[in-house]
């Protein structure tokens, strides 16, 4: 049996600040307009898990918005491909794969590193983006990774006011209400297209993180091809942002419930840290702490 755990997690805290924490990017992204990538580059960014999940989004947002190519890599896996700019996301400023891929950088090409922890190696490594006003205790990311994005979408051009109004709403329901039919779902397959697609892979990471659930993660158009067999009553199907053709008839005729709403993916995500909370506290977990994850990965050799 898991431990119990009573108090509220710090997660909550961290949770509930990211409307603010997403209006207040909007200076750092000015402030670093120099250092963020700028049209017609060729870029590659960077992270691990949850930050490298941003940095697909960030890639998506990117190339979407005609800004230049634009890949995204776990830093354990860069390919060298003549980028003019590099983007490293690195909360804890510590991961060793973070550190090596930083100092392969060819030393003349322009890195920044987006970092919540001060004085940590990373930040000698490139030109600093330091936001240690979005640090968490909980080893479980939100706010630092859903801020980072919303640097680079104040960067992009996007007006983030109506998508911080969204967060807002969903963070004045009732859980209990709104994710009910949720809460105790068996499994949960995520979906999404897109900047969503990798939105989709940070929520199914997420919940398999803070409660230990069985989640996936796909893009919309390939649950079809295969992930929708796995669809049944007592099961659900999470799509961000909006769905494709036919697909709710799809999903109803497997008997799972679909949950979407018609928000921005990224408000939506706020929805899924609220259901991480209420599915940790059922099972008397703690999700801050989850079981055999450090906030940090640093390698011996």
């Amino acid at each position: 049996m898991p431990a119990e755990h009573t108090s509220a997690p710090h997660l909550t805290t961290e949770v509930a600040t990211q409307p603010d924490d997403w209006a207040n990017a909007e200076t750092v992204a000015a402030d670093h307009r120099a250092v963020l990538p700028q049209p017609g580059e060729r870029v590659a960014v960077i992270g691990c898990g949850t930050s490298f999940f941003m940095s697909r989004a960030i890639a998506a947002l990117r190339e979407a918005a005609g800004h230049g190519i634009t890949d995204a890599w776990p830093a354990s896996a860069v390919r060298d491909r003549d980028y003019d700019r590099y983007l490293v996301i690195c909360r804890s400023g510590t991961t060793t794969e973070v550190v090596r891929a930083m100092r392969a950088i060819p030393e003349h090409i322009p890195r920044a590193v987006i970092c919540s922890t001060p004085a940590t190696p990373v930040l000698d490594l490139g030109d600093p983006i330091l936001i240690d006003q979005v640090d968490e205790q909980s080893v479980v990311q939100t706010r630092f990774a859903t801020t980072t994005l919303a640097i680079l979408r104040w960067h992009l051009g996007h007006d983030l006011t109506p998508v911080i109004a969204q967060a807002q709403a969903v963070l004045a329901e009732d859980p209990a209400e709104s994710l009910a039919a949720v809460r105790a779902a068996e499994q949960i397959s995520f979906v999404g297209m897109g900047f969503a697609a990798a939105i989709a892979d940070e929520a199914a990471l997420k919940l398999r993180e803070s409660c230990q659930s069985w989640t996936e993660a796909y893009l919309a158009t390939e649950y079809r091809h295969g992930p929708i067999s796995i669809s049944a009553p007592g099961r659900a199907v999470w799509a961000f942002g909006p769905l494709e053709p036919d697909f709710t008839g799809d999903v109803a005729a497997t008997g799972a419930h679909l949950e979407h709403r018609d928000i921005d993916p990224m408000a939506d995500l706020v929805r899924v840290h609220r259901l991480c909370i209420l599915r940790s506290a059922d099972l008397k977990l703690d999700p801050d702490h989850p079981r055999s994850l450090n906030r940090s990965v640093v390698l011996k050799s």
